[in-house]
């Protein structure tokens, strides 16, 4: 073995405990950059094996009721390659044993073709159970997500509100369906409350009056036609039929929850194993640095035996290859674990045929080159000035620094520090450029801490504008078809209620320019207590007696502001058409839509006084009783509980963003630790003379140790305020990065977050302490004192 082999491999073993701090802070980036990047392409791959085998539509679309006739006319747009149409109806199911309201979607099933082995767009897999038969009985098969949460197995019996009748439903089987991967009424998957049932498509059109008719949709294009063009065309032939509009397979609800949530893990699989890599490259340029240094001798007399410049720049780029290979083997290792766990907590929320972890060799070799790649260049910068250094030169010890008075001395406030701080600030002061590095290295350390917590404080602030000031209400309830306004009279006769306001949400498009969008316009009474308007910063905004509302993600879309004038086109019913003002802007969090007092929405649609959703206050100790009397409504075709609908949400925003920030603190603790122990441990190598030192001069082991782990204390008080303002705005950065179309995340930070992140990163950097200390009560006088010469 070679002389410099020996060297390393001693080096390695003298410096393992910071080989293996900096090769931690090193998995953890290559563990989170593969570990993310490999769950992304896992659903990616899943999604659309999923989409391609069970034929998922390109175009999706909704009518009030058009003719079956029309399918013809929809065949013959150009670029369309096949055309599928069903009924689709929301219905109260009442499941045994469950008190509150479920909601069931009933798609009509082509028995037939289905047991023909030749189902059209969208095709469902069966998961258990059998496919549903024609006959008295009606069966069905049910999603199989919420059918495990609700215990339906085949063979069970539930009843349903159908067309104004109660109808036994038998569940013969579970499938999944391409269309419905994300099973939600609204942004969060909901199975608990929400399930869709596959029933048999005649009798599903005969319940509900519409032989011979469709209300849904679904579109294949060929192969390179233009989707926009398409969708134009048969927006126009769905016109005069109540259309809501034709949208693509991007806009689809379940397509376009699946697509964001794989946008999020692309930015959180680049953004925070970026951070991690670059500190762990600027961590290793300070250790060789300092390697270097001390090893000036070392060099010369290699220099001087004919050791060449490159031999001995490659000695010790080997030295930082070795800590970034043990950091690129523990990071696949750590990837494993985080994809794993982060793949089931996916397979949580999306059904997919198929939802198996891999690892690509690209993503792989990506991390391992970049780490590879930060590290030597991070390393040469260190040694390059040494490495060139004659040998006689190189022999001599280095210029000792210029100690200068401090800014602080210079201003006259020196006389209030001891001498131990006066050394301290000295020190800081000489290598300005180090400190500062050190400090932004324990910053982002609590600024990783932060971007990891501040989620669940962003939840609750949206939990509260959501559930607390714009929901005051217990219940909501919708109408299928729209009723008259005098319907709150009957509603104030059901079982324990206290009050009733009901209002009107109608799709529309708005238009200002040349931009557009499909929304919805909800009318609200002018004096709404129960479901009321409100703003994230202003509080309850009142309805005004004309003009509409826009929300803030709206108004951004449109590029509207307050006194623009909008054309709103109703979908549905008359298809109004009419020019209205923007009077103001809120900020509701959730949702792109317009708000409107009622009255006024009627008579712009000029259908008459009516609505289609209700809230509700009842009494709770009749809750049995209401809600009783609810499903036994046939107007009422869904309902939902405040309480259930809370919980349920708090719980799912829990469970998705507990393990993001259990996996963030984890990090955020090694790289505190990483940053805290090797600056220590540095600052003990540079400083061992001087403290020897003082030792002989009768100064205790407890001094010493302070008036070294006074700069890292330092270093971390100053890293503090820094890092909380990194925090926020990495907070931020991630908001914008990754929030949903129609979610307008605010950036919350409680005070109690940042308490947490700043005691986190000190208790590391007090286990690093502590670890230094050892180290200084171990120091050999003798050794220490002795000077080269």
């Amino acid at each position: 073995m070679r002389a410099l082999d020996l060297k390393l491999l001693r080096d390695l073993r003298r410096l393992r405990a910071q080989v293996v701090t900096i090769a931690l802070v090193v998995a953890i980036g290559v563990g989170g950059f593969v570990g993310l990047f490999s769950v992304h392409a896992s659903l990616l791959q899943a999604r659309d094996d999923f989409y391609a085998d069970n034929r998922l539509a390109d175009v999706f679309a909704s009518v009030r009721r058009a003719p079956l006739s029309l399918l013809a006319r929809l065949a013959e747009v150009e670029g369309v390659a096949e055309v599928e149409a069903k009924v689709v109806h929301d219905a109260q199911v009442l499941i045994a044993d469950v008190g509150l309201p479920v909601v069931g979607r009933f798609v009509g099933l082509d028995l037939a073709r289905v047991h023909a082995g030749r189902q059209g767009l969208n095709a469902l897999s069966l998961r258990s159970g059998r496919w549903p038969q024609p006959g008295a009985a009606l069966e069905a098969v049910v999603s199989d997500r919420f059918a495990a949460v609700r215990g339906l197995t085949p063979g069970d019996q539930v009843h349903a509100l159908l067309g104004g009748r109660r109808e036994r439903v038998l569940v013969v089987g579970t499938v999944i369906s391409p269309e419905y991967v994300f099973a939600t009424r609204g942004l969060m998957p909901d199975d608990e409350t929400f399930g869709i049932w596959w029933i048999d498509h005649r009798r599903l059109a005969q319940t509900f009056g519409m032989p011979g008719a469709f209300n849904q949709l679904a579109l294949r294009l060929e192969a390179g036609a233009p989707a926009a063009a398409v969708i134009e065309r048969v927006d126009r032939l769905l016109a005069p039929y109540g259309a809501i509009g034709a949208v693509g397979r991007e806009h689809q609800l379940s397509a376009q929850i699946v697509q964001s949530e794989l946008d999020s893990l692309r930015v959180l699989g680049t953004v925070l194993p970026a951070i991690f890599l670059a500190v762990a490259v600027f961590v290793l340029q300070v250790v060789l640095a300092r390697l270097v240094a001390t090893q000036r001798g070392q060099i010369a007399a290699l220099k001087a035996l004919g050791y060449r410049d490159g031999e001995i720049g490659a000695h010790y780029l080997g030295f930082a290859a070795i800590i970034a290979a043990l950091g690129i083997v523990a990071g696949l290792a750590l990837s494993a674990w985080i994809g794993r766990a982060m793949l089931g907590l996916y397979d949580d929320f999306f059904r997919f045929e198929r939802l198996v972890y891999s690892t690509t060799p690209a993503v792989v070799a990506t991390a391992a080159l970049t780490t590879l790649g930060a590290a030597v260049l991070g390393t040469w910068s260190a040694i390059a000035a040494v490495v060139r250094l004659p040998p006689a030169q190189a022999m001599r010890a280095p210029t000792p620094p210029v100690y200068r008075p401090t800014l602080l001395e210079r201003l006259g406030w020196g006389r209030r520090l001891g001498a131990g701080w006066r050394m301290v600030l000295r020190q800081l002061e000489q290598r300005p450029l180090r400190a500062a590095l050190t400090t932004l290295g324990i910053a982002l350390a609590v600024a990783l801490q932060i971007a990891g917590a501040f989620w669940l404080d962003t939840i609750e602030q949206i939990v509260d504008v959501q559930f607390r000031q714009v929901q005051q209400g217990d219940a909501l309830v919708d109408f299928e078809p729209p009723l008259p306004a005098a319907v709150r009279a009957e509603l104030l006769r059901l079982p324990g209620v206290l009050d009733a306001e009901v209002r009107r949400a109608e799709p529309v498009r708005v238009r200002l320019g040349a931009r557009s969008d499909d929304t919805a316009l909800i009318g609200l009474a002018a004096d709404a207590q129960l479901l009321r308007l409100v703003d994230e910063q202003r509080g309850a905004v009142a309805m005004p007696a004309h003009g509409v509302i826009l929300t803030t993600l709206l108004a951004r879309h449109l590029d509207a502001q307050v006194g623009d004038r909008v054309v709103v086109e109703f979908r549905l019913g008359r298809r109004a058409q009419v020019e209205v003002e923007v009077v103001d802007i809120v900020r509701t969090l959730v949702g792109r839509q317009m708000y409107i007092d009622l009255q006024t929405m009627n008579r712009l649609a000029g259908e008459g006084e009516l609505v289609n959703a209700a809230a509700l206050q009842f009494d709770p100790r009749q809750g049995a009783a209401f809600w009783a009397a609810v499903q036994a409504t046939p107007a009422i075709a869904a309902a939902s509980d405040k309480a259930s609908t809370r919980a349920l949400f708090e719980a799912r925003m829990e469970q998705a963003i507990g393990v993001f920030s259990l996996v963030q603190t984890l990090f955020a603790v090694a790289l505190a630790v990483g940053i805290t122990y090797n600056a220590a441990r540095i600052a003990l190598s540079e400083r061992a003379w001087e403290l020897a030192s003082l030792r002989v001069l009768g100064m205790t082991r407890a001094e010493v140790s302070v008036l070294l782990l006074a700069e890292l204390a330092v270093l971390l008080l100053l890293a503090l305020p820094l890092g909380a303002a990194l925090g926020w705005s990495l907070a931020w950065l991630l908001t914008t990065l990754t929030a949903p179309e129609q979610m307008d995340f605010p950036v919350v930070v409680e005070p109690s977050t940042y308490a947490a992140a700043a005691l986190i990163v000190l208790a590391a950097g007090a286990a690093s302490a502590l670890l230094v200390r050892r180290q200084i009560d171990r120091l050999d006088l003798v050794a220490v004192l002795k000077v080269r010469e």
